[in-house]
């Protein structure tokens, strides 16, 4: 399965290299788009639960790396809850 690594910029400006163990994050996720933190969250989590589950159907066992991925940007994105109107934006695909 082709995988792919989605670049993010959260609300302190800090960079992260998410990965994705399939190519749907490209239709759940926009380049350059700029999404409110609660929405960021909810579409990365079905999308990285959904290439899981892709890689599940393919190998037998879904994707632990796209949990732990999950798990990550959730930790991250806690850290920004409090703030008034936190934006998450997908600067890149690679």
């Amino acid at each position: 399965m082709p995988e792919m690594i989605f670049r993010v910029r959260w609300p302190d400006d800090s960079l992260t290299d998410c990965y994705s163990p399939s190519l749907v994050i490209r239709d759940h996720l926009r380049e350059g788009a700029v999404y409110p933190l609660e929405e960021f969250t909810r579409i990365s989590r079905e999308a990285l639960t959904i290439a899981s589950d892709r890689v599940a159907e393919r190998y037998g066992f879904p994707c632990s790396r796209a949990a732990r991925q999950i798990g990550e940007i959730e930790a991250k994105a806690a850290r920004f809850a409090a703030l008034p109107a936190p934006t998450v934006t997908v600067v890149a695909f690679s």
